[in-house]
């Protein structure tokens, strides 16, 4: 079947619903509901039969609908309606909540019922719950209501119809910032962290803080310290912790409010973006190593179970700035100091690595100097995989990855992916080559052809298509809270394997041959001249690119590429991205009904 994707923005669920869609035999095409775009033009020229809306902030139009099917995601259960369906959850601590197939009629939020999927709401942030437990409920959603649609029999439900006693219509209004505010004299520190889970990453909790305003994005809770509601206690790994009436929590980043007149701002962290504004305040960095038992939050901690090392690490969307790659690469040199024979890398649910920190690059005074150093930071974190010989790497891929972030986990002697993983190895639309020694790892596995094309036609691949590809060695199928025990698991039976051995042993062997061949330097060495280049030119289009994509610029108009995948499909490849779509996620979507 023919379906156009019809999105505000090629966003994480956008790509997971093309990605999984091809995988089933559809022929997909994208096209984004941008303000002013001919839109029924566009669908006109697609001639879908089928229209599945999984982001949408704006009303499909009229003559779209009464024309064509248009089925619309909304992160809510059966009779929820408005659009902050998932703000609202969080905000009111809700355990469960669904996700909702709509048809697109006159009244938003108020179609007849395709499917619906139930899912539990962990007390995770509003970006990584949307990407994990509602991103599997919509696409089981999803796909239920497209074999529906094309079989061709199914009569959807009208939604009084399909509520129950626990599930009434109700309209709910925008969740706005007068209901997320944080008061700090009165707030538990629960409270706190229910509000600032409900706004990430989109809007965040807009605050007042050391003379300026500023959005608070993202927050964890914090086990020991202690001070006056509302006071700065100290810093940690770029992230400023600050008490409250009974307890106290970790912020890692802030965004400046705009003013009038002013440039779009953007996240960065948060020691980063108070500056000069931050008194002094001491850094409590926690010890690596297991021996210290510890609950506080740290983007990086270490664990072990016998012969098998987890190191884990979680940063912000994803994105590695110098420092960060720095202090991880510390992290694994202690972590391979440890006596263990697997090591396995990786965030417990969320982003694997999305490669360099591009809001830290475009806010350092120098972009170009500041790319040099984080692209050079990455490469020397993957080179210390790739020369590690006495231990078998894992990488542990429980959510998207993306660029360099990819070839990181494929410097790993193993790749793990959950299955609803979804990996963008590519570098082309932010206009650089790339780095991180892919030039090496990608053709190693899915062969030079492959490499090529990948990079070429930069798709996102499903986690069924990089295992078909090669790109990955094993697909965990469970949800994002099972994922880290899961991993544990098999890391602990591949660690007590007698062939574990004799893998190690051959790894030495091996590399020994690569670098009398054609050494690992060389692969640096060539990559990073052509980086350089592009970082130095002023009018390289990555300055550009990097900027539109920092402060979420819309693009003019539906790249072509995005159609054009439908027509050019070969095999069950996802389609090609926009340069604003890796990161970019719609989590406060508005749907039309």
């Amino acid at each position: 079947m023919h379906i156009l994707l019809l999105a505000s923005a090629f966003n994480s669920l956008t790509q997971r619903a093309h990605a999984e869609l091809r995988d089933r035999g559809h022929t997909v095409a994208v096209e984004l509901a941008l303000p002013g775009g001919p839109l029924l033009e566009a669908v006109r020229q697609h001639a879908p039969q089928l229209i599945v809306a999984p982001m949408l902030k704006t009303a499909i139009p009229a003559e779209v609908w009464t024309a064509h099917t248009c089925l619309v995601v909304h992160p809510g259960p059966v009779g929820d309606r408005g659009p902050s369906s998932l703000d609202w959850a969080i905000h009111e601590g809700v355990d469960e909540w669904g996700v909702t197939v709509l048809q697109a009629d006159g009244e938003m939020d108020a179609g007849d019922v395709w499917a619906s999927v139930p899912c539990r709401v962990p007390q995770v942030p509003k970006s990584e719950l949307y990407r994990g437990e509602i991103a599997d409920a919509a696409l089981e959603a999803v796909m239920l209501a497209v074999e529906r649609f094309a079989g061709g029999t199914h009569v959807p439900r009208k939604q009084d119809a399909a509520c129950t006693a626990d599930a009434r219509l109700r309209v709910r209004p925008y969740l706005d910032q007068s209901v997320r505010r944080i008061d700090w004299a009165e707030d538990s520190t629960q409270d706190v962290l229910r509000k600032l889970r409900a706004a990430d990453s989109q809007p965040g909790v807009l605050d007042a803080l050391l003379g300026g305003e500023w959005y608070l994005h993202g927050g964890h809770p914090e086990s020991v310290l202690r001070g006056r509601p509302g006071e700065l206690l100290a810093t940690r790994a770029g992230a400023v912790c600050r008490a409250t009436r009974d307890g106290a929590v970790w912020i890692p980043e802030l965004r400046p409010r705009r003013g009038p007149g002013q440039p779009p701002t953007f996240k960065l962290p948060a020691v980063r973006a108070l500056g000069d504004r931050l008194p002094a305040l001491p850094e409590h960095a926690l010890p690596l190593l297991p021996e210290v038992r510890h609950r506080s939050w740290t983007d990086i901690r270490y664990r072990e179970d016998g012969n098998a090392g987890f190191l884990s690490f979680s940063f912000p969307g994803g994105a590695m700035s110098t420092e960060q790659c720095r202090r991880l690469l510390d992290a694994y040199r202690e972590a391979c100091a440890r006596p263990t024979s697997v090591l396995v890398l990786g965030g417990e649910r969320d982003f694997f690595s999305n490669g360099i920190h591009l809001n830290v690059i475009e806010a350092d005074d120098d972009p170009a100097a500041e790319s040099w150093a984080n692209i050079n930071a990455i490469d020397d974190l993957v080179e210390a995989v790739l020369t590690t010989t006495d231990r078998l790497v894992v990488s542990a891929v429980a959510g998207n990855a993306a660029a360099g972030g990819v070839m990181f986990a494929l410097a790993a002697d193993e790749v793990w992916c959950r299955s609803g993983a979804v990996l963008n190895p590519h570098y082309r639309l932010m206009g650089l080559y790339g780095s991180e020694y892919w030039t090496h790892t990608l053709p190693r596995r899915v062969g030079p052809a492959m490499a090529e094309r990948l990079m070429r036609e930069a798709l996102p691949v499903s986690s069924a298509s990089a295992l078909r590809l090669g790109l990955v060695d094993r697909v965990v199928d469970c949800g994002p809270h099972e994922f880290a025990r899961e991993v544990g698991g098999v890391a602990a039976r591949l660690a007590s394997l007698p062939a574990t051995a004799s893998r190690i042993a051959a790894k030495k062997t091996e590399l020994d041959r690569l670098e009398s061949v054609t050494p690992l330097a060389g692969f640096r060495e060539q990559e990073l001249a052509r980086m350089r280049r592009t970082f130095d030119d002023p009018d390289a289009p990555y300055h550009a690119l990097r900027r539109s994509f920092v402060h979420k610029e819309r693009p003019a108009c539906t790249p072509p590429h995005l159609g054009a995948a439908a027509v050019a499909q070969a095999g069950p490849t996802p389609s090609a991205v926009d340069v604003t779509g890796t990161a970019l996620d719609g989590v406060s979507s508005r749907p039309n009904g």
